[in-house]
């Protein structure tokens, strides 16, 4: 006699782990889009031209103000609105062109970690989330084995027990991919802002070189 042999997809599987996994799947979802927008939104801040800050000398030293400030609305990215901001406070003592330079960075840097919290927050809590889970499905088979009474059927014990193993599977998965997601956005920002603070100083750089006797154009 050939012994049968039961398999599940991946599909069949999860929807053994009951509600909880429909929760799980909500947050995994969540964490796609909020991972897929935030790279996307770190990518384009981090686009400039490399030569942008030489043109930037180049057009102050020049006097030719107006077309710096055209050069920066060209980039719609955190360095190029903080250059704007310094060259906007030119004539203002270099710690406060610093300080004004930071202090639109510091909102640059706000508007980007927004919704981050979210990412970390699901790298947290869907593992709770699935152990919740574990314990709801022991609860349940122990359930179905007190109101067995003396005749127990392992077949009353495994659909608890199936739950509480999926969902606990299910929840260290999308916790997993969260955390990791979280800290390789993490580490994208950082390097932002070291960008944003190299753009600083070489905008301090820049108006301390700047050459005596130099006529600015009219803006």
């Amino acid at each position: 006699m050939e012994e049968q042999v039961m398999s599940y997809s991946l599909l069949e599987m999860a929807t053994k782990g009951g509600w909880i996994m429909i929760v799980l799947a909500i947050l995994s979802l969540v964490a796609i889009y909020l991972f897929g927008k935030k790279l996307w939104l770190i990518s384009k801040a981090s686009k400039i031209d490399r030569y942008f800050m030489n043109d930037i000398q180049d057009y102050l030293h020049a006097g030719q103000v107006k077309n710096a400030k055209a050069l920066c609305g060209k980039y719609d990215t955190p360095v190029a609105r903080m250059t704007e901001k310094g060259i906007s406070h030119r004539h203002a003592p270099l710690q406060e062109v610093q300080a004004a330079m930071e202090n639109a960075g510091n909102v640059e840097v706000a508007r980007i970690e927004k919704g981050l919290s979210g990412l970390a927050s699901i790298a947290g809590g869907a593992p709770m989330i699935g152990f919740l889970g574990t314990v709801t499905g022991m609860v349940k088979a122990f359930f179905n084995m007190a109101n067995s009474g003396n005749n127990v059927d392992i077949t009353l014990l495994s659909g608890g027990i199936y739950e509480a193993m999926i969902t606990t599977v299910g929840g260290l998965i999308v916790g997993i991919i969260a955390y990791f997601a979280y800290n390789f956005l993490v580490g994208r920002v950082a390097a932002l802002t070291a960008s944003m603070d190299t753009a600083t100083m070489d905008m301090l750089d820049i108006l301390e070189s700047m050459p005596e006797g130099v006529e600015e154009e009219k803006e």
